[in-house]
């Protein structure tokens, strides 16, 4: 059993050491940090959401220290799909003044027993894990702990063998995106690889990551929570939920997503918003929702997921990939006289069909760690580079 040394220094887990989360809430154990406000969290009890929102896509601890010795204990929710293959543990990047150091994950923690085929959920509690870097450079330096993008995580304690002061302010402006399961980082190989955490590595902006795995569904609560946060950039990657769930009709949609914007745009008037639709997915380019998973994929120990709508329903407002490009599109457009700061970016120009034939859907809904790299790759060089909707046009 690990033994806890005499000279350990124990830091206090409080906001100003973490990054990411818009909310910490006390708990038996620890903090758990929230990638939404107690007030939104509280007008929705849907439990696909809550999941998304506890798990810390983009939230890190940042600060600086001597310490060449860090230990994290955390509590981990683990989670198990009946039927599908094992899930990897969450992992744990380390960077240093900015580059990566080191990579680990935590044993132990609860167990989440999914069975999609039901919908049924049940726990079980598990013990608290440590994780443990060593062999740190001397001196002075920035250490960042990106936590598990897809794995629910209190945080217990944080010691280290020098002391911890919060890192100093890089006057790095503050982008925020919000998106679905794929800008959560669905199958990313760890959370500085999920797509926007590599795009905003290469635009040179701090993350708050609101993709919510299952729940961009246009809520209300979501785009107050974007507009009462600090941020000088503004994503919204809209579409492949609304089709999934089969949430809403045309009729619906558009004057929800312009009140989303609506919203947004009551916080922050200028700030530039990028609304981004949805990347390529040939099973609902032109078929509705909603979706559902292959049972006979799953019963040989594959995910996959299919479409079960029918194309003629289009014509009665159902939503499609196709149809909810071509309306965000209009939207921006129709808007764009009294917003020139909101911008438009075709999802299928980060991840197309040519990039379908070269790096398939695995499941044919959630691109791969391959395909993430590509998308950030794609998104920085869209975005942030000379005449992007992210950069300075004023020079």
């Amino acid at each position: 059993m690990h033994t806890i040394r005499h000279d350990w220094i124990t830091t206090p887990i409080t906001a100003d050491i973490l990054r990411g989360a818009l909310d910490l809430e006390h708990t038996a154990h620890g903090v758990l940090p929230h990638r939404l406000p107690a007030r939104a969290r509280a007008q929705c009890a849907d439990g696909q959401l809550a999941m998304a929102e506890t798990q810390p896509s983009g939230v890190r601890l940042v600060f600086r220290t001597r310490a060449t010795a860090v230990e994290l204990d955390t509590l981990p929710t683990k989670r198990v799909y009946v039927g599908a293959p094992p899930r990897p543990d969450g992992v744990y990047d380390l960077l240093v003044d900015g580059r990566p150091a080191g990579r680990a994950s935590v044993t132990g923690g609860n167990i989440l027993t999914v069975d999609m085929a039901t919908g049924t959920a049940e726990n079980r509690p598990g013990p608290t894990g440590t994780l443990r870097f060593t062999g740190l450079p001397d001196g002075v330096k920035d250490v960042e702990i990106w936590l598990p993008h897809n794995e629910t995580t209190e945080l217990v304690a944080l010691r280290t063998d020098a002391p911890v002061e919060p890192a100093p302010d890089r006057g790095r402006k503050v982008w925020l995106h919000h998106g679905s399961s794929i800008s959560h980082g669905s199958d990313a190989a760890s959370p500085t690889t999920t797509w926007p955490a590599l795009a905003a590595s290469r635009g040179g902006v701090e993350l708050i990551n609101l993709g919510l795995g299952g729940s961009a569904l246009l809520d209300p609560f979501t785009a107050r929570a974007i507009r009462d946060t600090p941020a000088d950039l503004i994503s919204l990657k809209i579409g492949i939920n609304l089709v999934n769930t089969d949430l809403m009709r045309l009729r619906a949609f558009t004057p929800a997503v312009h009140g989303f914007l609506d919203t947004i745009r009551e916080g922050h008037p200028t700030a530039p918003l990028l609304v981004v639709s949805p990347i390529l997915c040939p099973i609902h380019e032109d078929t509705p929702g909603p979706g559902a998973l292959d049972l006979a994929a799953l019963s040989t120990g594959r995910l996959r997921f299919r479409a079960t709508g029918d194309p003629a329903e289009r014509a009665s407002g159902k939503l499609t990939l196709g149809v909810i490009r071509d309306e965000l599109a209009r939207i921006v457009e129709q808007r764009a006289d009294e917003d020139p700061n909101l911008h438009y970016l075709d999802g299928r120009d980060l991840y197309g069909q040519a990039d379908f034939a070269e790096l398939p859907l695995p499941d044919r809904l959630h691109p791969d760690a391959a395909t993430h790299r590509r998308i950030g790759e794609r998104f920085a060089e869209l975005a942030f580079t000379a005449g992007g909707p992210f950069t300075d046009r004023s020079a």
